[in-house]
């Protein structure tokens, strides 16, 4: 069975419906507080390469921070490097949950993709 790195913000009923998700699947995971352990930005990079999507959908697009920063119009500015650094800086402007494993990271909760992934 493979091991996945899931990662939260407990308070997020999205969060809170994905891990109920994994654990009502017997997923095996070690859970991560995005906020209190926050990813830094080598692991950005390579979840990124990995998920095989741009780095803009890493944003948490609703979140409050994002919004106080006005990040709509400046993303479309920033290179790749620069929204990854910015990711790195505050866990609370990432999308989440994210659902990493060696070969694969999912980003949100769309429960048809969960499923097939731990069917992998």
């Amino acid at each position: 069975m493979k091991k996945y790195l899931f990662l939260e913000y407990p308070k997020c009923s999205t969060c809170r419906r994905a891990k109920e998700f994994l654990e009502s699947c017997g997923a095996d995971f070690e859970d991560r507080h995005i906020v209190e352990s926050r990813p830094d930005a080598e692991e950005l990079r390579r979840w990124i390469l990995r998920s095989g999507v741009p780095v803009k959908k890493f944003f948490n697009t609703s979140g409050l921070r994002y919004k106080a920063l006005a990040l709509k119009d400046k993303l479309q500015e920033m290179s790749d490097e620069e929204q990854i650094a910015l990711l790195a800086t505050d866990g609370m402007l990432v999308k989440r949950p994210l659902l990493v494993s060696e070969n694969s990271v999912l980003v949100g909760f769309k429960q048809p993709e969960w499923e097939a992934e731990l069917k992998k």
